[in-house]
């Protein structure tokens, strides 16, 4: 697929690549996964000026217009510097479920999070689920007019700076019945949150949490409703892992071209060893592949009911995925042992690699999607039993 950026998303491009480069070079970003928050909150306001947390809000809500193909064109940058902020999961998926969702709770936090002004941590994985959209095991229960919590969510990215949270919960049904799920509102430092604190293994922050008795606003029971805005924000956090994946793919790219262009070996510049060479044209072939399929993402996102946006998106996902590893991969065997220490940068692509692998569903997730879509399992019956 071609990609050709309109005016606009290249300015953005280009003011965002300036700004990262000249804020967030790799000694920076070590610096700053070594200090307790684990991001830059200074920096991420300085995005917000830029408009990145109001491009996935639509423009009656304050935002710039909530399209993911420009959502796509800031992750990409965002995964060329291996940065660590809040984006994907404290504005963009949120703000897809509410704006699916619609109501009081939409007006309110939707212009809140255009601004930059709020953070509100989808929170929706669980232990058991791997990322599956159908599946909420945490339950609520109603006492009156009111609605308790009980129960666990996995880790979290950056859920710690979040005062509220976007918390799937089941009402009625067995765990993964795509029936009986619900979208609740909880503040972060309600009684009975228990949030732990943890990084992943790229040193980025995240919590887990438990719910033990937390009183919770529901912000939609209607069933349709809620599987549209719960599908609405993981397409917007599929495509934007994959676009993010793009951009880290690039960066592992680049470094390896320059350091097969400097290193010398025996005298020579181990770039002019056609082996390598080839290992080369492997990476460039999977970064294409990537690319098409990380735009296949951005546009399906935007259309998540139609009849096949949900498996264009597990096929994106699972694409991205697997050719993100193996450039990873390749670049640090062509960088030989440097590429496995902790300064050198290209070691923390494959660590972010890993970590967005798992986002929004890991493999088996998306296969077993893919699996359920398919023809021999959607064809109706005949008289004797065959499609």
């Amino acid at each position: 697929m071609d990609f050709e950026l309109s005016d606009e998303q290249r300015a953005l491009q280009d003011s965002l690549a300036r700004l990262l480069a000249d804020r967030h070079d790799a000694e920076t970003r070590r610096r700053i996964a070594a200090g307790e928050a684990g991001w830059s909150e200074p920096l991420w306001r300085q995005l917000v000026d830029l408009g990145l947390s109001a491009l996935p809000v639509a423009a009656v809500h304050g935002g710039l217009g909530g399209r993911t193909e420009d959502l796509m064109v800031a992750m990409m940058e965002i995964g060329r510097s291996l940065l660590s902020v809040p984006l994907l999961g404290g504005v963009a998926m949120p703000a897809a479920a509410l704006q699916a969702a619609g109501g009081e709770a939409a007006a309110r936090w939707l212009p809140a999070l255009a601004a930059g002004e709020a953070l509100l941590a989808w929170v929706h994985d669980e232990p058991e689920g791997d990322g599956s959209a159908e599946w909420v095991a945490l339950r609520a229960r109603r006492d009156g007019d009111a609605w308790w919590l009980e129960g666990r969510k996995s880790a979290v990215q950056h859920a710690g700076s979040a005062r509220h949270l976007l918390v799937s919960a089941r009402v009625a049904g067995e765990d993964g019945d795509a029936a009986g799920r619900a979208l609740f509102l909880v503040a972060a430092d309600a009684p009975g949150v228990q949030r732990r604190a943890l990084r992943l293994i790229d040193g980025t922050p995240a919590c887990e949490f438990t719910l033990d008795g937390v009183v919770a606003e529901p912000l939609t029971l209607d069933g349709d409703t809620v599987a549209h805005g719960i599908d609405a924000a993981l397409a917007v956090g599929v495509a934007g892992a994959c676009a993010e994946l793009l951009g880290a793919m690039e960066y592992a790219l680049r470094l390896t071209i320059d350091y097969v262009q400097t290193r010398k070996q025996f005298g020579r510049l181990i770039g002019d060893n056609q082996a390598l060479r080839h290992a080369l044209a492997d990476m460039q072939v999977s970064l294409e592949m990537a690319r098409s399929m990380a735009l296949l993402a951005a546009v399906q996102a935007d259309r998540p009911a139609s009849a096949d946006a949900g498996v264009d998106l597990h096929r994106a996902k699972l694409v991205v995925d697997r050719h993100a590893r193996l450039v990873a991969e390749a670049a640090i065997q062509l960088h030989g042992g440097i590429g496995m220490t902790e300064e050198y940068a290209v070691g923390n692509v494959l660590r972010r690699v890993l970590v967005l692998e798992t986002s929004c569903g890991d493999a088996d997730t998306h296969v077993a999607a893919i699996d359920r879509s398919a023809a021999w399992n959607t064809a109706p019956l005949g008289a004797n039993g065959s499609g």
